[in-house]
C-alpha cells in the first residue's frame, strides 16, 4: 500500500541534488535521506532511501512525512520542525513502514537548512551489521580465506566461485557439480535437494552429513549451507562451507545412532528376547559379531546367586549372537550351545567387579591358555579386537556379553567401552525386573491354581470341567477363579467370578470371595441372598485397603437341581452364561445381572430355567469374550455349537466330546492364546437328572399319628427298592425328624426319599425356625432328637425355601454305609 497523496502532481518544485553511487562511499550504503517541506510533505526522496523502505520517488514524493512513520512513534516532522528551530536539529529513534508490510527500525537526524526552506531527514538503520543472511560482503571474505571450504551457488545452483581448501576437497576427475550428487547419509536424498531448499525457503542447514566415498564408506563431509541475499533483500544464491568428517565424529555418531536403537532395550520380560535386543544393539555399530550367553539359573528362570559364581559353578550357554554380514561363524559356539569353561586368571578377575575386558588376538590367545581347541570355539577368524562384558545387577551375575572386530582395524577405544557397559547395565537391569515380575507372577500363580477345584468332577447332578489360562506377555495373574462342589439333596453349585485388578493382592481377595462363597452356599442359602452377604464382604475389604477403588468382582453363582431339572442362578456383574441344549440349540441365558461386588445397596435378581438331562452349560470370565464383548460372545456361541454337536452313528453317552477336551480347545481358540492379557477361565457343566423312580413323596397333617404313617410309607418304599437293610436307621431318622416337625412348626409336613449313591431323607415344615443341635442331660426326658439323627447319618442340616424350611440327611449305600449304622446302636 503506498502513503496517501494530495490531489497535485508528484512532481517536486526543487530540483534535487546528484544523487552519489553507492560504489563511492561503501560506509554510506545504508544511509537513506529525504527532503521534508514546511507542510512536512516529501519534496526529494534518495535511492538508499528507496531501497531501505522499498518506495520509490514518484511514489513517496508529496506525501506526507508522518504516513511512513509509526503510528505510537512521535511526530518529527512538520510544521512545529521549522527550519533554525531546535526541534529541527533533533535526534530520534523511529520505526518507519516498509512497503511490505513491516517496520524498520531506524535513527533519524533532521537537519535545518541555512536561509532555505525545508528539513533533511537522514535516516540510518539501526540493525546495520550480519543479518539473517549472509551478504555479498560477508561471502567475499569466506571465499578469500583457505582454512574453510567455501563455495557459492547461483540461484540455478551452478557453481560461481570456490575458494582453494574447497577445491583441494574435489574428487579426482569429478565434475563442477559433484557436491550437489553427494548421497545424505540420513535419508535418501542428495546435496542438490538440501541445496534447492535453502536457495527456495531461505532455511539453513547446518552440518548436514553426506557421503563423499563409495558405498559402505565412511568419508563423508559436514555441509552448512545459508542463502545470500542483495541489499534489497533478493535472494541471489546460496553459499555452502565443508568439513571433513572425523574419525572419532564418525564413531561418535555411530554410537549416537545405537543409542537411539536402544531405546527399547529392556522393554521384554523374556530374558531370551532381551539377549537378541542387545545384540542388534551392539552389531554393526560397536563391533561385526557379538554374543551373549546366560548361566543356566537364568535360563530356568531361577534368581541367580549373589556375587561372582566362578567358571566352574556358572555353566553358561549361548542364547543370542549377531554378525554384521547376517552369518554367525559356523565354527563358534551357536545359539543353545553350551559355552566351554575358560581358564581364570588375573587377566579375568575384573569380571567379578563387573569391569570390561579388552582383548587383541595374542592377549585372547593368552586368556585362553593357548589351547586351540577353546580358541577356535571362542575367538573369531580373523579378530581384531574384542570386547567383555559381564551382565551384573544387584549383586547378581545374569550373563556375560562378548563383541568382536574382524573387518575394522580400529581398536576399541574409551566411548567404545563406555557404551558397552551402558548397555549391558541397563540389560541386567531389565533381567533383574522380568526375575522380580517371575518371582511375582509365579508366586501368584501357584496360589491361585490352588486354590481352584479340580479341572473335572462328577456328581448325580452334572459332568463339570474347568480351564484357567492365566494372563501372559506384561500383565500378572489376576482374581479369576470357579468352582464346582455340592450342595444338599444332590443339587450343585456352580461358581465364576472375577476379580478386579491383577497381582498378589488380586488373588488374595479371590481367596477370600472363593471361601466365603463355599461358606454361604454350604448354609444353603438362595443365589440372591448368597451374592448379597458376598457384596457386604467385598464392601467391608474395601474399607481395609489401602486402595479401595482397586478392590471389586463379579460373579456368577447358580445352583443346579437334578430331581426338579431346575437352575437358578443370580449375577453380580458378570457375563451371562451360554447354554447348549440336547437338541444342538445354543443361546445366552437371559440374565438380568445385578452391579459388581462392592457397590452395595442394590439387591440381585434370580433367573430360574429347566436344563434338560445332556445340557451343557458355560460359565466363563471376560478374558473369554476379550475387549470386544460383542464378537466375542458370538465367537464363543460358534465355537460351542461346533464343539458340543453330537458325533452321529454313536451311542448317547459316546457321542459327546469330553468337557475337558471341550473346555481346553475354546481357551485354544482364543485370538491371544499364546499371550492374553487377562486371566481366561471357562467352567462347563453337563446335566443329569434323577428318575422319578428313584424320588417318593409324602404329605402328613399335624398329627402324632401321622409319624407311625410315615414309618410304613417309608419302610415300604426302601422294601420297593431293594433297601431293607437301610430301612431300621431311616425309619429312626424319619420317627424323628417327623415327631419334631409336628411338634415345633405344625403343620402341613412334608417327606420325601431320593436314591442315588446315597439316601436322602428330606423333611419339610412350615416354620422358620433353625433347629439346633445340643447335648441333653443325663436326668433330661428329651432333647436327643437332632443328637440321634446325626449319629445315624453321613452328613445333614437344613435349609429355607419360600416357605418354610426342609431337614436333609444322607446315608452312603452299599459299601460306603455310614459307621452311623443299626450296629451302632447297640
Amino acid at each position: 500500500m503506498r502513503p496517501s497523496a494530495p490531489g497535485r502532481s508528484l512532481r517536486s518544485d526543487v530540483e534535487p541534488p546528484a544523487q552519489e553511487s553507492p560504489d563511492e562511499g561503501p560506509g554510506f550504503d545504508g544511509v537513506a535521506a529525504a527532503l521534508v517541506d514546511e507542510d512536512g510533505r516529501i519534496t526529494w526522496w534518495s535511492q538508499a532511501a528507496g531501497r531501505l523502505l522499498g518506495w520509490s520517488g514518484e511514489e513517496v514524493t508529496g506525501t506526507p512525512g508522518r504516513d511512513l512513520v509509526a503510528t505510537d512513534a512521535p511526530t518529527l516532522v512538520g510544521p512545529h520542525a521549522a527550519a533554525g528551530s531546535r526541534e529541527a536539529e533533533a535526534t530520534r529513534r523511529l520505526r518507519l513502514r516498509h512497503r511490505a508490510g513491516h517496520l524498520v527500525p531506524v535513527t533519524v537526524r533532521l537537519l535545518a537548512a541555512d536561509g532555505a526552506p525545508g528539513t533533511l531527514a537522514v535516516a540510518v538503520p539501526e540493525d546495520v551489521g550480519p543479518g539473517p543472511a549472509p551478504g555479498p560482503t560477508l561471502v567475499r571474505a569466506l571465499l578469500e580465506q583457505e582454512r574453510v571450504p567455501v563455495a557459492q551457488f547461483d540461484m540455478g545452483l551452478q557453481v560461481v566461485r570456490t575458494n582453494a581448501a574447497f577445491e583441494e576437497l574435489r574428487p579426482e576427475g569429478a565434475a563442477d557439480d559433484w557436491l550437489t550428487r553427494l548421497p545424505s547419509v540420513e535419508g535418501d536424498g542428495v546435496a542438490r535437494e538440501a541445496l534447492a531448499q535453502v536457495a527456495e525457503s531461505g532455511t539453513v542447514v547446518a552440518a548436514s552429513e553426506y557421503g563423499l566415498g563409495p558405498p559402505g564408506s565412511e568419508v563423508g563431509l559436514f555441509l552448512t549451507c545459508l542463502r545470500v541475499d542483495g541489499p534489497l533483500g533478493e535472494p541471489l544464491g546460496v553459499v555452502v562451507t565443508a568439513r571433513e568428517v572425523t574419525p572419532r565424529q564418525r564413531a561418535r555418531r555411530r554410537l549416537g545412532k545405537a543409542y537411539e536403537r536402544a531405546f527399547h532395550l529392556g522393554s521384554s520380560l523374556d530374558v531370551v528376547h532381551s539377549a537378541r535386543d542387545l545384540a542388534q544393539v551392539l552389531v554393526p555399530d560397536l563391533g561385526d559379531l557379538a554374543s551373549v550367553d546366560f548361566p543356566d539359573d537364568v535360563l530356568q528362570g531361577r534368581d541367580p546367586p549373589l556375587g561372582y559364581p566362578g567358571q566352574e559353578a556358572s555353566a553358561a550357554r549361548r542364547v543370542a549372537v549377531k554378525a554384521a554380514d547376517g552369518q554367525w561363524p559356523g565354527a563358534l559356539v551357536q545359539v543353545g550351545e553350551a559355552v566351554p569353561n575358560t581358564p581364570e586368571g588375573p587377566q579375568t578377575a575384573g569380571k567379578i567387579v563387573g569391569e570390561v575386558l579388552a582383548a587383541g588376538p595374542g592377549t585372547a590367545r593368552e586368556i585362553l591358555d593357548h589351547d586351540p581347541e577353546l580358541i577356535a570355539r571362542l575367538v573369531p577368524e580373523g579378530m581384531r579386537d574384542s570386547l567383555g562384558c559381564p551382565l551384573y545387577h544387584g549383586g547378581r551375575f545374569f550373563g556375560y556379553v562378548q563383541v568382536y572386530r574382524t573387518r575394522d582395524p580400529k581398536p576399541f577405544d574409551y566411548d567404545d567401552v563406555r557404551f558397552l557397559q551402558d548397555m549391558c547395565h541397563r540389560t541386567a537391569g531389565a533381567l533383574d525386573n522380568a526375575f522380580r515380575y517371575t518371582r511375582e507372577h509365579r508366586t501368584a500363580l501357584v496360589l491361585q491354581r490352588s486354590l481352584l477345584p479340580p479341572a473335572a468332577t462328577e456328581s448325580s447332578a452334572a459332568e463339570t470341567a474347568g480351564s484357567y489360562l492365566p494372563a501372559g506377555g506384561g500383565a500378572s495373574v489376576g482374581g479369576d477363579w470357579f468352582d464346582a462342589f455340592p450342595l444338599s439333596s444332590l443339587r450343585i453349585a456352580l461358581v465364576v467370578g472375577d476379580v478386579i485388578g491383577h497381582g498378589l493382592q488380586a488373588t488374595a481377595t479371590m481367596a477370600r470371595a472363593r471361601t466365603a462363597v463355599q461358606t454361604l452356599a454350604d448354609l444353603d442359602l438362595p443365589p440372591e441372598e448368597l451374592l448379597t452377604c458376598l457384596d457386604d464382604l467385598v464392601q467391608r475389604m474395601k474399607a481395609e485397603a489401602d486402595h479401595p477403588d482397586s478392590v471389586g468382582a463379579s460373579c456368577l453363582f447358580a445352583v443346579y437341581d437334578p430331581v426338579s431339572q431346575e437352575c437358578r442362578m443370580a449375577s453380580a456383574g458378570h457375563p451371562p452364561p451360554a447354554v447348549v441344549l440336547p437338541d444342538g440349540t445354543v443361546s445366552f441365558l437371559d440374565l438380568t445381572p445385578g452391579p459388581l461386588l462392592g457397590v452395595g445397596d442394590n439387591p440381585f435378581e434370580v433367573t430360574s430355567v429347566r436344563l434338560p438331562p445332556g445340557s451343557v452349560l458355560a460359565l466363563y470370565t471376560d478374558g473369554l469374550v476379550g475387549h470386544d464383548p460383542e464378537a466375542g460372545m458370538a465367537r464363543l456361541l460358534e465355537d460351542l455349537e461346533k464343539l458340543c454337536r453330537p458325533a452321529p452313528g454313536l451311542r448317547a453317552e459316546d457321542a459327546h466330546k469330553p468337557l475337558d477336551q471341550v473346555s481346553a480347545e475354546l481357551i485354544r481358540r482364543h485370538p491371544s492364546a499364546e499371550h492374553p492379557d487377562d486371566d481366561v477361565t471357562v467352567l462347563l457343566a453337563r446335566t443329569r437328572a434323577v428318575p422319578g423312580t428313584d424320588t417318593a413323596s409324602w404329605e402328613y397333617p399335624a398329627d402324632p399319628a401321622a409319624v407311625q404313617a410315615a414309618r410304613e410309607d417309608v419302610s415300604a418304599q426302601l422294601e420297593a427298592w431293594g433297601l431293607v437293610e437301610e430301612s431300621f436307621t431311616t425309619e429312626l431318622i424319619v420317627s424323628e425328624l417327623v415327631t419334631n416337625a409336628i411338634r415345633y412348626a405344625g403343620g402341613p409336613v412334608s417327606l420325601r426319599l431320593i436314591r442315588d449313591h446315597v439316601l436322602v431323607c428330606e423333611v419339610s415344615d412350615p416354620s422358620n425356625t433353625q433347629p439346633r443341635l445340643r447335648r441333653a442331660l443325663t436326668t433330661d426326658e428329651g432333647g436327643r432328637g437332632l443328637f440321634l439323627v446325626a449319629q445315624l447319618a453321613h452328613r445333614w442340616g437344613s435349609r429355607y425355601g419360600d416357605r418354610g424350611k426342609t431337614i436333609w440327611t444322607e446315608q452312603e449305600l452299599g459299601d460306603g454305609r455310614a459307621a452311623g449304622g443299626p450296629l451302632a446302636l447297640s
